[in-house]
């Protein structure tokens, strides 16, 4: 028996027993953020848009010293890095933990939504406000910041600019699927370096972190406006939400579906 049991692993479930304890925190971690309050919401969200403002910070700086996309893409990593340290919340990586707990039936639909909605709006302010303080304390970044934003804000909508937000999107949830994967806060870290690496130094369609970039252009007194930004913005931000649930959650959900339907049968029998 002992034999059989170290074959199939320490958990009785039927599934890895790195899948079911991976499985485990996510459910805990998404109830836990989709519980919080308005304030705790909106709060996270502001701390997670000025932590991502520094990692634009790094990335215009390195840009404008070197001409190189990939190197200022690894400075950029540290604004991941700062989200993942703080634990503050980037509406991106709110697809695979929080749609999990809900798909767990440990929290609703309506609390996804104020998550998102929240989040969202909160990343936004924090990261406008951090530009500002950029664009008037470095001056000199504002012509990197037309020069970057222009990329995104002049990009037409077709098959190869939804194809750069679908990839920012799954880029980003992977890094979270590869962070809640492991307890080495070093790995983490790499899965952050790798991300930025991806997103900033291909110069992939992301809602959150090119917002920034075209924030810090148009209080420099870039040569369009904000209605140029939301015409960018609406579908790059859905485009990530494809990428994120459709290319990795709904994988991650096929692969613990037996996990979920016994979590689902747990929640309903304390309810």
């Amino acid at each position: 028996m002992s034999d059989t049991r170290a074959d199939l692993g320490e958990h009785d479930e039927p599934a890895e027993d790195q899948v079911v304890d991976a499985f485990d925190a996510i459910v805990a971690e998404g109830s836990q953020r989709l519980h919080r309050s308005w304030r705790e919401v909106l709060t996270t969200g502001l701390a997670g848009g000025l932590e991502v403002g520094t990692g634009v910070l790094a990335l215009l700086a390195v840009y404008a010293e070197t001409g190189s996309h990939l190197l200022a893409g690894i400075a950029f990593s540290i604004g991941l890095i700062a989200l993942l340290l703080a634990r503050s919340e980037l509406f991106t990586e709110g697809f695979l933990v929080p749609v999990t707990a809900v798909a767990a039936k440990r929290a609703s639909v309506a609390q996804l939504g104020k998550l998102w909605g929240g989040t969202l709006v909160a990343n936004l302010a924090g990261g406008w406000l951090v530009m500002w303080l950029v664009v008037h304390a470095l001056p000199d970044l504002g012509a990197t910041a037309v020069e970057s934003a222009v990329h995104f804000v002049d990009a037409p909508l077709d098959l190869q600019s939804i194809c750069l937000g679908v990839l920012a999107g799954s880029v980003l949830t992977l890094m979270t699927r590869m962070q809640h994967g492991t307890e080495s806060d070093p790995a983490k870290i790499v899965a952050a370096v790798a991300a930025g690496f991806l997103l900033a130094g291909l110069q992939l369609f992301h809602s959150i972190l090119d917002s920034l970039i075209v924030f810090a252009a148009l209080i420099s007194g870039a040569p369009f406006g904000y209605g140029d930004w939301l015409a960018w913005f609406w579908y790059v931000a859905l485009a990530n939400m494809a990428g994120g649930l459709l290319v990795v959650t709904a994988l991650r959900l096929v692969r613990s579906k037996d996990l979920l339907e016994q979590e689902r049968a747990e929640a309903e029998s304390e309810a």
